[in-house]
């Protein structure tokens, strides 16, 4: 008999072998042992399978939003972790081996056309065969020898044997009978190690729930009162992690969850030892852009965080004013932090020996030796003093760069203070602050001769813009500033207080850079003034800032955040040219920023127009608990 020919390669001697296991496999089925039928096992472990699946994926991403590690697991999800891998071991084995199998291997159409033509190869051997009988006997004799393999060990071969081109029916003989007497299998090749690769992905996670029961047992330590929380930064040696810990034992002491104050996100190592102790998370603030407010000839895009709505969009509308009439001008009237000591002596004649001391001009520059000594920026510029008594308050002026200087000057204080005490030793230094500075409180120092830096910004608004874009005339802004800021102030007995919203853009520039927020107290000390010009027609507007407390190194500003929005102005850390520079535009900025949102607002209520705008961007009809949670 003569074989037909094909165009592909087939490898005849892996056919048989092939059938004769799916013919054993057929006498004895694996699901045979099962106490339930076959479509009743699938269905249960497709229901576990899923179940688990969603079981975990919610619980997940509760502990997402709740700013749980994912690796702190429960009883419940322990159970369902195991019944996960159990449901797919079962489902890999009993469906995916062919497809996991034929996904890796990426036949090609020769190896899926062999099968179809498998049923032809079958017949050819068996005619063959039956003309040579040893070689039919030596085909029985080598089946009850060969062990049950997957149906995909005969494709798996059919890929990797070097196919065997059949050309005449002498030589299919040949083939059958010489495969028939070689009754022995090639080796199969290695199946998927589906377990395998389960089993190591749960060793893998081990190391993750040793360290939760670590953590564990040191939240156990806080709680107890044996390890304070303060000390986790330098006991773990990770602030993250530290912060974790602090955070889980708190809410544990008081039962009140901290779901929404998010925890993964912020640098913990850049707030250690200078901006925050014993962090548990960090707020959210958004930032706005108001401008570009024209200043001096240059514009800039001020950066405003706040969750106070209606504020960046006035602000802006100011700047757009001050744009569209030229511009606004901006004055440095002083730069100079101040720090005051208060000292006690026996008698009041001594206090007043050491004030005649201090003022003499003769002194001053021995003085500003000893204070200069405490950094190559900071520089004495004056002493003021104030007597009550036997206690006497030092009030020190110096420049401190483009630091904000508190910790500056109060160094070099220091120094002073060790120095006097040679010549005045009965001499009680009480405190290094005694309020005569004075510092995050309002106080008529500080209005009248000023702190950090002293400012002055003006505008000159076309009387066109004040009515297209503020929407209201020059006749009624000056009315109402007199009515408003300078009088209505005066009955309230206002201190510093002669505007009508300064601290709103102070604090909000203040916490979008990096500054100290409640410094806003005194750098919101503000005058505004505004009067017609040009026969009536335009409007003069100015805002008078005495004690602007701002810096660019140091402190909050070198948080990448706050860092970005100084880059952004342009002053972002110290000046390399001139020393201060900075810190110094970034006070103009500030007052120019201020006579924006002074200028729209006011507009605002002289067009009765505040209500409204308020409505419009400072009310939402969404439920913001809900999306917060």
């Amino acid at each position: 008999m003569e074989a037909r020919r094909r165009t592909e390669t087939k490898p005849v001697h892996d056919v048989k072998p092939a059938k004769r296991i799916s013919v054993v496999e057929d006498t004895a089925k694996a699901s045979d042992a099962l106490p339930l039928p076959l479509y009743l096992t699938n269905a249960v472990f497709f229901t576990l399978f899923f179940s688990v699946v969603y079981f975990l994926l919610s619980r997940w991403r509760e502990k997402i939003r709740a700013s749980i590690p994912l690796h702190v697991v429960t009883f419940p999800e322990i159970v369902a972790i195991f019944a996960l891998v159990a449901s797919l071991i079962y489902l890999l084995g009993f469906f995916g081996i062919d497809f996991v199998q034929s996904l890796i291997l990426r036949p090609s159409g020769d190896a899926w056309s062999a099968e179809d033509e498998e049923e032809d190869n079958e017949v050819l051997l068996r005619k063959e065969d039956a003309r040579t009988v040893p070689c039919g006997q030596a085909l029985d004799g080598s089946v009850p020898s060969l062990p049950p393999r997957a149906p995909t060990v005969t494709s798996q071969k059919l890929f990797d044997e070097k196919p065997v081109r059949v050309t005449t029916e002498e030589d299919a003989r040949k083939v059958a009978c010489s495969h028939a007497v070689n009754c022995s299998l090639p080796p199969l090749p290695p199946q998927i190690p589906v377990v395998s690769v389960t089993t190591q992905k749960l060793l893998d996670e081990k190391p993750v729930i040793l360290a939760t029961d670590e953590d564990e047992e040191i939240i156990n330590s806080v709680l107890s009162g044996t390890l304070p929380s303060y000390s986790l930064e330098s006991k773990l040696g990770d602030c993250r992690r530290a912060a974790a810990i602090r955070r889980e034992a708190l809410q544990r002491l008081t039962g009140k969850s901290l779901s929404g104050l998010p925890l993964d996100g912020f640098d913990y190592d850049s707030i250690l030892g200078q901006c925050c102790e014993m962090p548990v998370g960090y707020v959210q603030i958004p930032v706005g852009i108001a401008g570009p407010l024209l200043l001096n000839g240059r514009e800039f895009s001020v950066p405003m965080a706040t969750t106070e709505g209606c504020l960046v969009a006035s602000t802006n509308r100011g700047c757009k004013a001050i744009h569209l009439s030229g511009g606004a001008t901006s004055i440095l009237l002083k730069d100079g932090m101040t720090r005051a000591p208060v000292v006690r002596f026996s008698t009041a004649k001594r206090a007043a020996e050491l004030k005649l001391y201090l003022e003499d001009p003769d002194n001053f520059d021995t003085l500003a030796v000893v204070f200069n000594r405490s950094s190559r920026f900071g520089r004495l510029q004056g002493i003021k003093c104030a007597i009550a008594g036997k206690n006497l308050y030092l009030r020190f002026t110096c420049s401190t760069g483009d630091a904000m200087g508190m910790n500056m000057v109060s160094k070099g204080v220091q120094n002073v203070l060790d120095f006097l005490q040679t010549d005045f030793s009965d001499m009680d230094v009480i405190g290094i602050s005694g309020n005569f500075c004075s510092d995050k409180k309002p106080a008529a120092v500080n209005w009248i001769d000023g702190r950090g830096k002293s400012v002055v910004c003006e505008a000159i608004i076309n009387g066109g813009v004040v009515r297209k874009v503020l929407k209201t005339s020059v006749e009624s802004l000056v009315e109402l500033n007199m009515l408003k800021n300078l009088t209505g102030s005066a009955m309230a007995g206002a201190l510093g207080g002669f505007n009508a919203h300064a601290s709103n853009i102070v604090t909000a520039i203040y916490i979008a850079t990096g500054q100290d927020p409640a410094q806003n107290v005194e750098s919101s000390h503000c005058i505004t003034m505004m009067e017609a010009v040009n026969d009536g027609k335009d409007l003069h507007v100015s805002v008078t800032m005495p004690s602007i407390e701002v810096g660019t190194v140091g402190g909050g500003t070198q948080l990448a955040s706050q860092s970005a929005c100084l880059n952004l102005l342009g002053v972002k850390g110290a000046s390399k040219e001139v020393p201060g520079a900075n810190s110094r535009m970034l006070a103009t900025i500030v007052a120019g920023a201020v006579l924006a949102g002074e200028l729209s607002l006011m507009s605002a209520l002289a067009a009765g127009q505040l209500v409204k705008s308020h409505m419009k961007y400072n009310r939402s009809s969404k439920d913001v608990s809900k999306l917060s949670s």
